[in-house]
């Protein structure tokens, strides 16, 4: 069975930072680690993800914002943000390998 677990999630103001955490659990390999996040009313989107080689993507909106990182030994995928706007009010989601979610952190950002 495997488990995935984000924290770091909060209210912060505009131009603030914050860092996600995920931890995953369970008899498994992990490639794929990803941030997802989906907005009241809209899709949910993703936000970033990294490889088992280390290489990295962004969406648009984040690049240059945000940086995704891995600890392959602990299992473990952050998420820093910064510079953080309005819009990038959310819940974040963890996503392991494509096929496993975690419950989400919320993600709210004051104007």
């Amino acid at each position: 069975q495997v488990r995935v677990v984000e924290s770091g999630g909060g209210l912060v103001q505009a131009g603030g930072s914050l860092r996600l955490s995920c931890a995953a659990s369970g008899s498994f390999s992990i490639h794929v680690m990803a941030w997802y996040r989906q907005a009241p009313g809209k899709q949910r989107e993703l936000v970033a993800h990294t490889t088992t080689d280390g290489s990295t993507t962004y969406a648009e909106s984040v690049k240059g914002r945000c940086t995704i990182s891995r600890d392959n030994a602990k299992n473990a995928v952050y998420l820093q943000m910064n510079s953080l706007k309005p819009e990038d009010t959310a819940v974040y989601y963890c996503n392991i390998n494509i096929l496993f979610w975690g419950q989400g952190t919320q993600v709210t950002v004051s104007s």
